[in-house]
C-alpha cells in the first residue's frame, strides 16, 4: 500500500508539472516600475467590479497592509463600501503593452471626498502617500505620479488658487520622494457633473499642468458616469486609465 501511495504521489506531481496543475507561491516582486495613485474618489474608483477579473502576473499593488499582492480591482480601500474600478489598472495594462518586459507596481493612496488642502505637505493624506511610496520603493523605482482630484475644489474661489496650491504640493512631494524628474499626470473632472460644475475647473487645468515641470493632463471628453453625475462608470474609468497611460508615455519619451 505504501508503495502504491508513493507512486500515485509521484504521478500527481508529474501530471501537475506537465499540465500546470501545480500551485506555487508567487515570488515577491522586485525591480518594479512604480506609480503613485493619489487624489479623490475618481482615482480610487467607484465603477462596478467584474468578479471574474483575472490579475496580470506582471502587475502588483501595494495593499492596505503595505505588502505586495497581485493587482486586482478594487485597488483602493479608502471607503470599503463604495470603492470599485478606477483608472489605475487599465493604466498599468496599457503601459505594460508598451514594454511587456517590465513589472509594474501600483501604490494606491487616494481618498474619496478629499480637497487639495487635505493633501498639503504635512497633512495626513500627504504623509500616508509618502510613507506608502517609500515602502514600495524598496522594491522598485518611482516613475510616475497619477493625480485625479478637483470635485472638492470646483468652487470659483478654489479654482482661482488651485494652480498655486497644486504646484507647491507636487514640488514638495517630488522632493520628499527624490522624484524631481518623475512625470505627473492629472485629469479633467467628469463633464457630466450637474450645473456645469466642472467647466471652470477643467478650463483652468491646462494652465495648471503647464505650470508644473513634466506634467500632463488628459480630457474626459465622451466619458460617462455610473448614474450619480459624479463618478465614472467602469468603462469610462478604463478609458480614463488608458488616456493617462498615453500621456505618461508621451512625457516619458519627451524626457529622454
Amino acid at each position: 500500500m505504501k508503495t502504491v501511495l508513493i507512486l500515485l504521489t509521484a504521478l500527481a506531481f508529474l501530471m501537475g508539472a506537465r499540465y500546470g496543475w501545480a500551485q506555487t507561491a508567487p515570488a515577491t516582486p522586485t525591480h518594479m516600475q512604480l506609480f503613485l495613485l493619489i487624489g479623490q474618489s475618481n482615482m480610487a474608483g467607484r465603477g462596478t467590479v467584474d468578479p471574474n477579473e483575472q490579475p496580470d502576473p506582471h502587475i502588483f499593488a501595494l495593499g492596505k497592509n503595505k505588502t505586495w499582492e497581485p493587482a486586482k480591482d478594487p485597488l483602493h480601500f479608502d471607503k470599503p463600501k463604495m470603492v470599485g474600478v478606477g483608472p489605475g489598472l487599465s493604466f498599468a495594462r496599457t503601459v505594460l503593452k508598451s514594454d511587456p518586459s517590465v513589472t509594474i507596481g501600483l501604490i494606491p493612496a487616494a481618498m474619496g471626498g478629499s480637497s487639495l488642502d487635505e493633501w498639503a505637505p504635512g497633512g495626513k493624506l500627504y504623509k500616508n502617500a509618502v510613507d506608502r511610496a517609500r515602502i514600495a520603493m524598496h522594491d522598485g523605482t518611482l516613475v510616475g505620479i497619477l493625480w485625479h482630484q478637483g470635485e472638492a475644489d470646483s468652487a470659483a474661489d478654489k479654482v482661482a488658487t488651485y494652480g498655486t496650491r497644486f504646484t507647491a504640493m507636487i514640488a514638495s512631494l517630488r522632493k520628499d520622494l527624490g522624484a524631481e524628474k518623475v512625470p505627473v499626470i492629472m485629469g479633467e473632472l467628469g463633464r457630466f457633473r450637474p450645473q456645469d460644475a466642472s467647466v471652470a475647473f477643467n478650463a483652468a487645468l491646462p494652465a495648471v499642468a503647464a505650470g508644473v515641470p513634466l506634467c500632463g493632463f488628459v480630457t474626459t471628453e465622451g466619458l460617462t458616469d455610473r448614474g450619480d453625475h459624479l463618478h465614472f462608470d467602469t468603462a469610462s474609468a478604463h478609458t480614463l486609465g488608458e488616456r493617462y497611460a498615453a500621456e505618461y508615455l508621451k512625457l516619458k519619451a519627451a524626457a529622454k
